[in-house]
């Protein structure tokens, strides 16, 4: 669930884009410092999810520390964050599998909103059984990762890149602000990896959580940090020095790749590859959402979202209401933004309430060690806070153009909502918290 999430398929496809835009050639540098940024970040979560399993995650873990009204503030916004991140997967479903199609010379044109329909196969996976959706997920982002590997593979041996080459891709870029041009384009390269905390959502449904969902947080991080510094490595030098600017542009790297350095066969098939591996990012986040509304409903919310079914033994109403939260948006908002456009301003909007999220957990995870009298422990979970409050202060200075302007508004208002849902359902601070220990 938690590589579903990151979908490791779209930082390759347009991620790596946007940090060459800041860095330069020097990506993969960003990418491995953005690596350990978020190792740091994880930290705050393996120290909770040793200690508790919840399906809220980390509306459990701030509610642990800061009471009722914190916690349902943190879960409020994993809610729209994980709704945010499926919605926008399923329009990059639709675009992938439209220019899929261009391979074979049919264009659906605006027909691709068809294609979101994916929404509702996804919900059915959700709803019927976990296992068998996490095994599809992993499958599906498998395949996809295989095609780039595959490519990124090409690319070496042909280019045969030399030590200076490999050299430029691993120290700050003069022309593109040495280190605070590398700090700015490591904001995207931890971007990439939000949503990696996704599978310890599923603390109440998996054997041995205590173990289990640490260890798929951390192999999580670590895989997909070496796979985006390999694969920003090879875009790099597939472009070449001379043509960093054009990989900074680029609309569709992998395709400018693949027609380049394979064959167009290969193209169409990265972008089959690319379609189900949005997919399973559309799924991933999904089940996600559906689990912090069960969590919340059974935390005061609304009794029925805690429904269980009898025989799946999945939160069928929370399920369905996280398949409407996804549907709705896409349905009005997406033909009308666009695909790139439209996944592009949910995930920015998702993405800033998960930073607060992010900033919630990692300072109490720092009072809980501290508390423990383990100062190792707190000493390395009050860094990513720290660092968080600086991508935060990056996203919203300078201020970004219209409409991206807007999008710290919208994540300030679903917070602000969050309080008028407390006056209006008291119950949410006065319910018990359980499954705790």
């Amino acid at each position: 669930m938690s590589i579903s999430i990151i979908c490791p398929t779209v930082t390759a496809a347009f991620n790596v884009t946007l940090v060459v835009q800041a860095v330069g050639a020097a990506a993969p540098l960003a990418f491995a410092i953005g690596t350990v940024a978020m190792l740091l970040v994880a930290v705050s979560f393996l120290f909770f999810t040793r200690k508790v399993a919840h399906a809220g995650a980390a509306y459990a873990y701030i509610t642990r520390t800061f009471g009722k009204r914190a916690g349902f503030i943190a879960g409020w916004s994993l809610l729209l964050t994980y709704a945010g991140f499926a919605t926008g997967q399923a329009a990059l479903v639709g675009s992938f599998t439209a220019a899929a199609l261009r391979g074979f010379s049919i264009d659906i044109g605006a027909a691709w909103i068809g294609v979101g329909g994916a929404i509702l196969l996804a919900w059915w996976l959700a709803f019927r059984d976990m296992r068998l959706a996490g095994r599809l997920m992993l499958a599906l982002e498998m395949a996809a990762v295989t095609g780039i590997v595959v490519l990124c593979s090409s690319i070496l041996s042909q280019v045969r890149p030399g030590l200076a080459v490999t050299a430029a891709s691993f120290r700050p870029s003069t022309h593109f602000g040495g280190w605070s041009g590398l700090g700015f384009g490591m904001v995207f390269c931890i971007l990439s990896f939000g949503g990696f905390e996704g599978a310890a959502t599923l603390g109440e449904e998996t054997r041995e959580p205590r173990r289990a969902i640490p260890l798929a947080l951390l192999c999580t991080v670590i895989g997909s940090g070496v796979f985006f510094i390999f694969v920003a490595y090879c875009e790099v030098v597939g472009f070449g020095p001379g043509g960093i600017a054009a990989l900074g542009k680029s609309a569709a790297p992998l395709n400018d790749l693949a027609l380049r350095y394979a064959s167009p066969r290969l193209a169409i098939a990265l972008d089959v590859a690319a379609a189900l591996s949005c997919f399973s990012g559309l799924l991933g986040p999904l089940a996600a959402a559906a689990r912090v509304a069960f969590a919340l409903g059974r935390g005061g919310l609304a009794p029925a979202l805690s429904r269980v079914h009898r025989v799946h033994g999945t939160p069928v109403i929370a399920v369905a209401l996280a398949a409407l939260l996804i549907a709705a948006p896409f349905v009005f908002w997406a033909p009308l933004a666009g695909a790139g456009d439209y996944y592009s301003y949910t995930a920015t909007i998702g993405t800033l309430l998960l930073i607060l999220v992010y900033l919630g957990v990692g300072v109490a995870a720092t009072l809980e060690s501290w508390r423990e009298r383990r100062p190792l422990w707190a000493t390395l979970c009050v860094l990513g806070p720290l660092l968080l409050l600086w991508v935060l202060y990056r996203n919203v200075y300078p201020v970004p153009e219209f409409p991206n302007n807007l999008w710290p508004y919208v994540a300030l208002a679903w917070v602000v909502m969050a309080w008028v849902v407390m006056k209006w359902r008291p119950a949410v601070i006065r319910a018990e918290l359980p499954d705790t220990a």
